[in-house]
This record gives C-alpha cells, structure tokens and sequence, in this order.
C-alpha cells in the first residue's frame, strides 16, 4: 500500500515508521523546514533547545518505550526540579504532597482539605467527572479561599474568558498523569524525531519538509494529494492536522460529519526565551498567580538542565496560551520584550535587562484544546466516512491532555487500526 502522512510532528512520524516498518510505501509531508511539530526545537550551542518547554512524566510509558526502542535511552535522564507558584508577591513552593503541607498561602485546614481532594481526583476514573466544569467543582470541594488564591489564577491565565467552562475531566488528566519525576532527553528532544526521520528514510520513507498540503481529492481508486510542490496519488491518506484543517483541506466530506467534529476551539501557544548570562531564580517553573503578568508562566530551563550544555547561557521561558486572534501573536519580538522584561523584574528584583544575552520567540496555533462539558461528543474516530482517509491528532487524546506520550500512543493506536 501507499500512504500519504499530512504533518510531522510526533503523531505523523510515529505513525509513518509503523507504516515503513510493516513493509508500505510512505511520504511524509510537513509544511515546517524540520520535524517535531510543537515538540521541534533549534539550535542552542551544541544541543538542541525545545520551541515550547517540554519533559516527560513517569506515567509517559509510550513516550519511554520509543525513546528506548529508538537507541536513545541512554540520554533519557530523570530529576526533580522545584515547581513554585508566585503568591502575594512571594514564591511558594508547590510540587509534592510534603510542600502542599507547608503551603503558607492556605491554613493548615485548607491544606489537608486540598490534599484529600487531589488524592481523590489522581485515583478516581475521569468517567466519574464527565458533565462537570472544572472551576465550580474545585470551588466547592476544595473550599472558595483555596480556590481563588492558586487554582482561579492559574484557570484564569491558561484559558481567559473561557476559565469557566473547561471540563472537568481536564484538571483529572493534569492531575493523574503526572509525577515529580521529569524526564528530558540530552541533547533535546529533537533528537528523537530526527531519529524517526532517520529510520523512516532507512526502510525506504520520504519525507518533503517544507511543502505545504493545499488539497486531499479522491479520484478513481486513489487518493490525490496536491500541494505547493507538486501532486501525488496515494492509496490511503492519514491526516494528523488539526480536524478544522483537515476539513478544509478535504472538500469531499460529508456535511453532517464536518457539523459534528469540525467544531470547537484552541489557544495558540507563544514563548519568549530569554538568554541570560547569570541564573534568574533557584526554580525550574514558576506559576505565576499574581494578577498583572502578561505570561502564565516562567520557566527557568537551566535550574532542570545544566547550563554547560548550551553554552554556559541562563535559559528562560515566558510561557502563553492565548486565542488565535489575540495581538500577541502580531507583535515583533521587541515590543513582547518591551512588554515582558519589566514584569520579569517583578519576580526578580535585581534583574536588570543587561543580563539578556540573546532571545528567540516562537509560536504555534491549536496548541493547547479547549475541553468544555460537551468536548466528548465531539471527538471524531480515527476511520473517517471517506474510505481511505484516516485522521489522528490531539483532539483525540482525551482524557488526557496534549503532549508528546499521548500522541505516540495516538500513532500506535491508529496504525494498529489501519493495519487491520
């Protein structure tokens, strides 16, 4: 058989190696110069640096397996870095049953009364929290004060108006799924698609970075890809695009199937990393609950990573989700840094903008779904009504959140399929 793979981010390039491994033809097309998708990085001395900070978890077992299956596990390296919240001005940390005790912000009331609601949610099954939104449940069960000093802020800046309607079930997956052991790959975790590249190509793959999808036709027997590089006909087509897209790109599907799953919203994520010549803080991720800050987020990558792999540089991210639309995603790097530097100071009160070095900005659309209430019922199966077509991404992930394991499993889950 023939296959078409749209996109080259961790799903496509999984799904394209089971592909070449089980004996078909593959090619691989990817809009972007490189692969990786939202997981690609660049070039930061020696090593690779992430676009948008990323690690994995213990519970990330597909994400370790193809690590370990691909030759890289001796770079696979485990930690644990400190994780604070900014409250009242203070950094508190927050990062392990032992911290949530000695939380300051909250009475030691409150304290135990959040503790025995988040043991509850990391062992409950998410089906028992299916039709409920996020912020009222946690309200009542973790009590107002708690709510509003950690959890309301944090809704607040990773969704913004939306905070309130964001399911249940969502909170359950950030809250399970995680450990206090991080995982990041030396070198990056660019390292692991450039090796699925290698390894697709090995078996006889191709890959066309660069090249833009413009239309997915069937014709005869056979499925047409047209894009900014030329045409080409395959047996079988699996997009791993975002379903709005997806549906763009395919005219032919039914109508009744585009007003179920081509539905919905995303936030695009936006970083600015900052290059700086001297450490910031002694923690790797800040959540930043104070009002005012215009990032949701700081994480110091080289209080997790040692500076001496990129060069002795300090590495910071100013982490965002916002709307598509939002003005953040039109500004030039200079004015996000005449924005961001002086709140960077708020945290930090010796910094001085001197110690920037060197910065990058980068941003991505449909990063971060928005699960609301009714978000189940819309998540469209992997086979679509097209005979052919298939279409995976990480809309299909529930009730998980998006991240580099659960599209690998995607991958695997969806070929195991299609081989069938």
């Amino acid at each position: 058989m023939e296959y078409a793979v749209l996109g080259g981010g961790a799903l496509g390039l999984m799904a394209a190696y089971r592909l070449v491994e089980a004996g078909h033809t593959v090619m691989l097309f990817e809009k972007e110069p490189m692969a990786g998708g939202l997981a690609a990085g660049f070039r930061v001395g020696e090593a690779w640096l992430d676009k948008f900070y990323h690690h994995i978890f213990r519970s990330d077992t597909t994400a370790i397996r193809a690590i370990e299956e691909l030759g890289l596990g001796e770079r696979l390296e485990w930690q644990r870095p400190r994780t604070v919240s900014l409250v009242d001005g203070k950094l508190e940390q927050l990062d392990s049953p032992l911290t949530l005790l000695r939380f300051k912000p909250w009475r030691l009331d409150e304290r135990l009364r959040v503790g025995a609601v988040l043991a509850f949610l990391k062992v409950a099954p998410p089906a028992w929290f299916e039709g409920k939104t996020a912020t009222t449940w946690l309200r009542k069960w973790m009590g107002k004060r708690p709510y509003e000093v950690l959890f309301e802020p944090l809704f607040s800046g990773k969704f913004g108006e939306l905070r309130d309607e964001i399911a249940l079930p969502w909170i359950w997956a950030r809250l399970h799924d995680r450990t206090t052991q991080l995982g990041y790959l030396r070198g990056g975790f660019q390292l692991l698609y450039d090796r699925l590249v290698e390894r697709i190509q090995e078996r006889g793959g191709k890959l066309l970075f660069g090249t833009t999808v413009e239309e997915v036709k069937h014709e005869g027997e056979r499925w047409q890809v047209r894009t900014d590089q030329g045409n080409w006909e395959f047996d079988e087509v699996i997009s791993t695009l975002p379903t709005r897209l997806t549906c763009r790109l395919v005219p032919e599907l039914p109508e009744d199937y585009r007003r179920q799953y081509d539905w919905g919203q995303a936030y695009g994520a936006h970083c600015l990393i900052l290059g700086l010549d001297r450490p910031l803080t002694d923690s790797y991720w800040i959540n930043v609950c104070d009002p005012g800050y215009p990032f949701m987020a700081l994480v110091e990558h080289t209080n997790y990573r040692a500076p001496e792999e990129y060069g002795g540089r300090h590495l910071i991210y100013l982490g965002n989700y916002r709307p598509m639309n939002d003005a953040l995603f039109t500004q030039s790097k200079e004015e996000v840094l005449q924005e961001f530097l002086p709140h960077v100071k708020r945290i930090q009160p010796d910094f001085d903008p001197s110690w920037v070095t060197e910065s990058w900005m980068f941003h991505a659309p449909f990063a971060q779904p928005i699960v609301t209430v009714d978000y189940r019922e819309h998540i469209p199966p992997l086979q679509t009504p097209l005979a052919g077509l298939w279409m995976a991404n990480m809309f299909q992930v529930y009730p998980h959140d998006r991240g580099q394991n659960y599209s690998l499993e995607l991958a695997e889950r969806l070929i195991k399929q299609v081989l069938k």
